[in-house]
C-alpha cells in the first residue's frame, strides 16, 4: 500500500511536466512517426536473411533456414572481393577525404576579404547540390580517353591518353577524388561555424605577444576544433562499409567491376535483380552489423582517449 502512494506521487510531477510541455511533445511526432515507420517498422523485415523468403509464402510462412544464407555470402566467390574494395574505397575516402574540409575551414577562417571568402565558399559548396547522376555524368565526360578535359591536359605533356574507368586499378581514385571535390566545401561549414565561436581576445593576446598565423591557427583554432573532429571522425568511422551503391554502379561497367563491386551493389544486383531477397538481405544485415560495431568500438576508444564521445 505504502508503496503505491510512494509511486502515484512520484507519477504526478511527470503527469503534469507532459501536460505542461505538451507543444513540445506535438513538435516531435512527427519526427518519432517517421522514423517508426520508416526506420523501425522495415526492421522486420531483417527475418528475411534467416529464411528461404518466398513471395507467395510471406516472411512468417517461409520456411527457416538459420544462418545458411550468411554461410553463402561468406563462402562466395564474390565475398572477399566486395570486402576488399568496400574496405578501400572507405579508407581512401576517410585518409583523403575527411582531413581537406578542415583544412579548407582553417584557410578560409584567415582570409580577411569578406567577398572572396563568401564567394569561395560558394564555389565550394555548389558541387554537393548537384545530383548523383548528373555528377557521374560530368566525370565521365571529364575522365574520357577521347574527349576528356584531364586526358587533354594529359596530352599536352605528350603522354597517353589513360582509360580511367576502364581501368581497374584507376577506379577507386575516380571515386573519391570526384567524392573528395563534391563534398569538401559542404564538409567545411560545420567547422567553419565553430571556428566562428573562437574568443576573439585570445586572437588578439596571441598578435600582441607576436605569434604567427601558423601558430595561431596551431595554438588557438586547431584545439577548438578537436572536439568537433573526434565526433565527426567516430561517425565516419561507423559507416566504413556504408558506401553507397549510386555512385558506385553509375560509374560501373564490365571491365572496372572487378574493382567496383562493393557490399551495396552487391546486395542491389543480387538482391533485386535476381530476386534472391534472402541471400540480399543476410548481406546487408552483415554491413549493418560491421558498422555498428566498429562505430561502438571507435566511440569506445575515443572516450578513453580524449574523454569525448557519442555516446
Amino acid at each position: 500500500m505504502a508503496q503505491t502512494k510512494r509511486r502515484e506521487r512520484e507519477a504526478a510531477p511527470r503527469k503534469k511536466s507532459v501536460l505542461r510541455n505538451w507543444r513540445l511533445y506535438v513538435m516531435c511526432a512527427p519526427a518519432v512517426i517517421f522514423f517508426t515507420l520508416f526506420a523501425y517498422k522495415p526492421m522486420y523485415g531483417i527475418l528475411i536473411a534467416f529464411k528461404n523468403f518466398s513471395m507467395r509464402k510471406g516472411i512468417l510462412g517461409s520456411p527457416w533456414v538459420g544462418f545458411q544464407n550468411f554461410a553463402r555470402l561468406f563462402t562466395s566467390y564474390w565475398f572477399p572481393v566486395i570486402l576488399k574494395n568496400t574496405l578501400t574505397l572507405s579508407l581512401l575516402s576517410l585518409v583523403l577525404g575527411f582531413p581537406i574540409p578542415i583544412v579548407l575551414a582553417l584557410l578560409l577562417n584567415e582570409v580577411k576579404s569578406n567577398r572572396f571568402r563568401k564567394t569561395f565558399q560558394t564555389i565550394s559548396y555548389a558541387p554537393h547540390f548537384i545530383s548523383v547522376v548528373v555528377l557521374c555524368g560530368m566525370v565521365t565526360l571529364f575522365v574520357s580517353p577521347t574527349s576528356g578535359i584531364i586526358n587533354k591536359f594529359i596530352a599536352m605533356t605528350g603522354a597517353e591518353p589513360v582509360a580511367f574507368l576502364q581501368e581497374p586499378a584507376m577506379f577507386k581514385w575516380v571515386y573519391v577524388l570526384s567524392g573528395v571535390w563534391q563534398e569538401m566545401g559542404w564538409g567545411s561549414i560545420i567547422y567553419f561555424a565553430t571556428l566562428s565561436g573562437v574568443d576573439k581576445s585570445l586572437i588578439e593576446a596571441a598578435e600582441m605577444d607576436g605569434a604567427s598565423r601558423l601558430q595561431k591557427i596551431w595554438y588557438i583554432n586547431l584545439p577548438v576544433l578537436v572536439p568537433t573532429i573526434i565526433v565527426l571522425l567516430i561517425l565516419n568511422c561507423g559507416s566504413l562499409l556504408g558506401v553507397g551503391y549510386e555512385k558506385v554502379y553509375l560509374l560501373q561497367n564490365a571491365t572496372n567491376v572487378s574493382a567496383s563491386e562493393v557490399i551495396s551493389t552487391y546486395v542491389y544486383k543480387v538482391g533485386l535483380e535476381q530476386s534472391d531477397f534472402s541471400f540480399g538481405t543476410a548481406a546487408g544485415l552483415f554491413n549493418s552489423v560491421v558498422n555498428s560495431a566498429i562505430l561502438i568500438v571507435a566511440n569506445a576508444i575515443s572516450r578513453r582517449a580524449t574523454r569525448t564521445s557519442l555516446f
